[in-house]
């Protein structure tokens, strides 16, 4: 055991999930303010996985965490993948370090076996909270000899092992919170291990802290009933107390805990559906902590400069979906054309519209061969109209269709008859024939078509059989745009479809 007579200077801060589910959203803010704190200070960042609860901890979510951490550019400095100085970093692998502190706290009486049944302690619970009393462990098995503890534990009594909490008070500094007190005497001695080499997370957690040389632990306030059995574990075994941080827990709009109807799914979720790490990173940031002026969007790095405990509030943080899809979607403005244009390529490709093709792309249904160029275009075209990067493929699905499937109506603008909406078809196609394929371009497109829509009382007589014919949608880019990424042919074999829908004839 390492005996540590003066608190390390550096800062060392550890996150420590327990892999028994995927990472999601709240864990993942956790690991952020920790990251921040770390990187602000000069620190470092640990990742330790807590894995001792053998039946629900599984490596895939191990794998998970790890792959979600390094998603959003999270990165420890010690770790179970890296190692370092103070490894294992994975609580299964270091049962034998508990063992041993298990071992002082009996032999020096700070703890003892409990043989109490579980019948025998629920028991003794109703009948503490029938009288009013706070349900706690009335002490029954503190007084045992050693002979009757060796007799119980020869003859394989189930027994777990309790830590002898004298009923005092204990309080200590949270860095958000202020001082924080307890009364021990409400809770009883408690349970710290299972047996010599299952310990309960209050004691691994105390333990690995000490070990690992943890100067301060940032975790979620759920945590902080945990905190006085930690001292008192730390108290017993003369351990040195590391400074706290408790953050505000996340809530859902109606302030009700988060679910998964409300953010509470995994980060790898969040990747597929189409959010940016960006994105993340700084609504995340933003659930309980804020810099204090009116500044929003923040990068990794700018957050590590500005970030503080004390600007964390106690309250909770209101997760809040209509900042986070505005907030996706300002990214998602902001990137590089072909950078945005390789985010948006697998959507296209899982979701079957075109595929890999020599040194470039096939469409699926038709058969055509497009190149990345002509992709850009696509993606230049709806880049400021998605707010997730997987709305890509019900924007632009109509782009490598052969046909288009849509009910007549939608091609109807205002009180437009048929026969007017018939018309308007036909004069585009007249116009559309006119223009050469050398000056098939944007600028001339939109000269000529709006030039054309002059005449009429509202541009949207034109204009809206236009999108509805080459789209087959209420709600697309502008239609002049789509129609210089059709191409002439395209644009009139479509306008020839969208008369046929109608059935009337010339």
């Amino acid at each position: 055991m390492k005996n540590r007579s003066v608190k390390t200077k550096k800062v060392r801060i550890r996150f420590a999930p327990s892999p028994t589910g995927f990472f999601h959203i709240g864990g993942a803010r956790t690991a952020l303010f920790n990251y921040l704190f770390a990187k602000k200070n000069k620190g470092d960042f640990i990742l330790r996985i807590e894995d001792t609860d053998i039946e629900r901890s599984k490596p895939e979510f191990e794998k998970d965490i790890m792959e979600s951490l390094k998603w959003l550019g999270i990165d420890w400095t010690e770790g179970p993948d890296i190692g370092g100085d103070f490894r294992p970093y994975r609580q299964s692998e270091r049962s034998g370090i508990y063992r041993k502190y298990l071992e002082k706290l009996l032999k020096e009486n700070k703890a003892y076996y409990c043989f109490c049944s579980p019948d025998e302690l629920d028991a003794k619970r109703q009948d503490q909270m029938s009288r009013g009393l706070a349900p706690k462990y009335d002490g029954k098995c503190s007084s045992l000899t050693a002979d009757q503890v060796n007799d119980n534990l020869k003859k394989n009594v189930k027994s777990v092992i309790r830590l002898r909490s004298h009923g005092q008070k204990v309080s200590f500094t949270d860095i958000i919170r202020g001082e924080v007190e307890f009364d021990t005497s409400l809770t009883g001695d408690f349970v710290i291990a299972r047996n010599l080499d299952n310990p309960l997370f209050y004691l691994s957690g105390a333990i690995d802290d000490h070990e690992m040389e943890i100067s301060h632990i940032i975790r979620g306030e759920e945590h902080i009933s945990n905190t006085p059995k930690q001292i008192l574990i730390q108290e017993a075994l003369g351990l040195d107390k590391p400074i706290y941080g408790h953050i505000p827990l996340i809530l859902a709009p109606d302030r009700s805990k988060l679910s998964k109807r409300f953010g509470a799914v995994s980060v790898i979720a969040y990747k597929k559906e189409g959010y940016l790490r960006e994105t993340l990173v700084n609504f995340l940031a933003f659930l309980g902590w804020n810099p204090g002026d009116e500044r929003e969007i923040f990068s990794l790095d700018l957050l590590a400069e500005e970030f503080s405990l004390e600007k964390v509030q106690k309250g909770g943080a209101i997760f809040n979906q209509k900042r986070l899809d505005f907030l996706n979607g300002y990214y998602i403005r902001q990137k590089p054309l072909k950078e945005l244009t390789e985010l948006l390529l697998p959507y296209l490709i899982t979701n079957k519209l075109i595929e890999p093709f020599e040194k470039n792309y096939r469409v699926l249904q038709t058969g055509e061969e497009i190149s990345f160029k002509d992709l850009e275009k696509i993606c230049y075209l709806y880049q400021t109209r998605i707010k997730k990067l997987s709305e890509i493929v019900e924007c632009v699905d109509f782009l490598f269709q052969d046909k288009l499937l849509y009910a007549s109506e939608l091609l109807r603008w205002g009180d437009m008859s048929p026969r007017d909406i018939f018309d308007t078809l036909a004069g585009l196609e007249k116009l559309i024939s006119g223009i050469k394929k050398e000056n098939w371009d944007f600028k001339n497109l939109q000269n000529v078509i709006l030039l054309e829509t002059e005449k009429m009382p509202n541009r949207g007589l034109m204009l809206w059989p236009l999108r509805v014919a080459l789209t087959g949608k209420k709600n697309s880019a502008d239609p002049i745009g789509v129609a210089e990424i059709l191409g002439k042919d395209k644009v009139l074999k479509r306008l020839a479809a969208a008369k046929e829908i109608l059935n009337i004839k010339e």
